[in-house]
C-alpha cells in the first residue's frame, strides 16, 4: 500500500537510510540489483542473458503476493537487530513501520507491510530478501533479483520444479511471505519475462521486449493517438515522441529491430488514421489529399468512406504520408531512438 510520509518524516527516514545503507550494502548479494547504488535493471537483464547463453534455459519465476504489503514486522526487526545495537533506532524504525494510514477519513494502524512511498522501504526490503539471496547462493543457484522480482535459472524443468517448491517453502516458512502459486511458474527462458524483457531463441539467445511489454506499449500509443479530438498533429507528435523516447531508453538492450520497424509502421498507420478522423467532412478529406499531391479524381474517392483504418491503409495514403513525410512532421519513432541509445 502506498504511504507518502510528510516532509519531516521523509527527511528522518532518508537520514536513517544513509546511515544504514553502507553497513548492509557491502554484504548484499551480487545477484541483487534493485534499489542499490551503481546497480540497475539493465545489469540484471545482461546477467540473466549470460545465464541463458550458458545453457540455463529453464526459468523459475516466483511471484510474491503484494510483497510490500505483506512484510512481517517482527521478522524484519529481528533481522535488523542482528546488526543494529541502538535500541532507540530500532524503536524509531518500528514506529515508522507501524505508522497509521488514513483510509476513508479514518486512521488505521499498520500491522504488517512497509509503506511503498517511504525512502526507507527499498532498503528494508533488500535487508529482508537478502536472506533469500544467501539461501540461493548456499545452494549454488544462478539467479537475479530486482527488489521482489526474482528468477532462478536452471538446466531442466525437473530441476526447476524442485527449486520452485523449495523456494516457496523457504519464503512462506522462514520469511512468512505468501507466494502467489497461480502466477509462480517454471518455464522456458524464451517464454519468460523479467523486468519487461524476454529472450528470443535458445541456441543463440537474443534479448527482446516481452509480449506483455509490447501490448502495454501499443495500449499507451492508442491513448496518445486518439483521432476524434481536434488537437494539432504537432502537439500529438510531441507527446508521442516523449513517450517513445523514454520507452526506448529503458528497452535499449532489446535486439529485435524487425519488431521496432513493425511498431513504427503501425504507429504511422495510427497517425494517418488520426488525420483522416480530423478531416471528418468529405470535402475536407478531398481538399487535404489534393494538397498532399493526389489527383482530383482519385482524391474524390476519399469522400465516400468513413472506415478510418481502411483509409489509412490505402496505397495513396501510405504513399503521400510516407516515412519521409512523417519525419518532416517531427515523428522519429522507435527505431530512431533505439539506434541512438545503442550507441550510448
Amino acid at each position: 500500500m502506498l504511504g507518502i510520509p510528510n516532509v519531516v518524516d521523509r527527511l528522518i527516514q532518508q537520514a536513517i537510510h544513509q546511515v544504514l545503507s553502507p553497513h548492509y550494502e557491502k554484504d548484499f548479494s551480487a545477484a541483487s540489483y534493485g534499489f542499490r547504488p551503481g546497480r540497475n535493471a539493465w545489469q540484471a537483464i545482461e546477467q540473466a542473458h549470460d545465464y541463458v547463453k550458458q545453457g540455463y534455459t529453464t526459468v523459475v519465476d516466483i511471484d510474491l503476493e503484494k510483497f510490500f504489503d505483506q512484510v512481517n514486522h517482527d521478522i524484519l526487526m529481528a533481522r535488523l537487530a542482528r546488526r543494529i545495537q541502538d535500541k532507540r533506532l530500532l524503536g524509531l524504525i518500528r514506529r515508522y513501520l507501524q505508522s497509521g494510514m488514513m483510509m476513508d477519513g479514518l486512521v488505521s494502524q499498520r500491522a504488517k507491510g512497509t509503506p511503498q512511498g517511504s525512502p526507507l522501504s527499498p532498503l528494508l526490503s533488500n535487508i529482508l530478501l537478502d536472506e533469500l539471496d544467501k539461501e540461493l547462493e548456499a545452494r549454488g543457484h544462478r539467479f537475479c533479483r530486482y527488489a521482489d522480482d526474482c528468477q532462478v535459472y536452471v538446466k531442466s524443468p525437473r530441476a526447476g520444479h524442485r527449486v520452485k517448491e523449495s523456494m516457496t517453502a523457504f519464503l512462506e516458512t522462514r520469511l512468512k511471505l505468501p507466494v502467489n502459486r497461480s502466477k509462480s511458474r517454471v518455464v522456458a527462458a524464451s517464454r519468460s519475462s523479467f523486468l519487461g524483457y524476454g529472450f528470443l531463441g535458445m541456441a543463440s539467445p537474443r534479448i527482446r521486449c516481452s509480449t506483455e511489454t509490447v501490448k502495454r506499449f501499443k495500449r499507451r500509443v492508442r491513448q496518445l493517438t486518439r483521432g476524434h479530438d481536434r488537437e494539432a498533429i504537432g502537439v500529438k507528435l510531441a507527446r508521442l515522441d516523449r513517450y517513445i523516447r523514454g520507452w526506448a531508453s529503458y528497452f535499449r538492450l532489446a535486439k529485435t529491430h524487425r519488431l521496432f520497424a513493425d511498431l513504427d509502421g503501425w504507429i504511422r498507420s495510427r497517425l494517418r488514421m488520426c488525420l483522416m478522423k480530423q478531416w471528418f467532412k468529405p470535402r475536407t478529406r478531398v481538399r487535404k489529399m489534393i494538397e498532399l499531391g493526389l489527383p482530383v479524381d482519385e482524391a474524390r474517392g476519399y469522400s465516400q468512406h468513413k472506415r478510418w483504418w481502411f483509409l489509412a491503409q490505402l496505397h495513396h495514403t501510405r504513399f503521400l504520408m510516407n516515412n519521409h513525410w512523417w519525419r518532416d512532421q517531427g515523428f522519429r519513432g522507435v527505431n530512431f531512438y533505439m539506434n541512438r541509445f545503442a550507441n550510448t
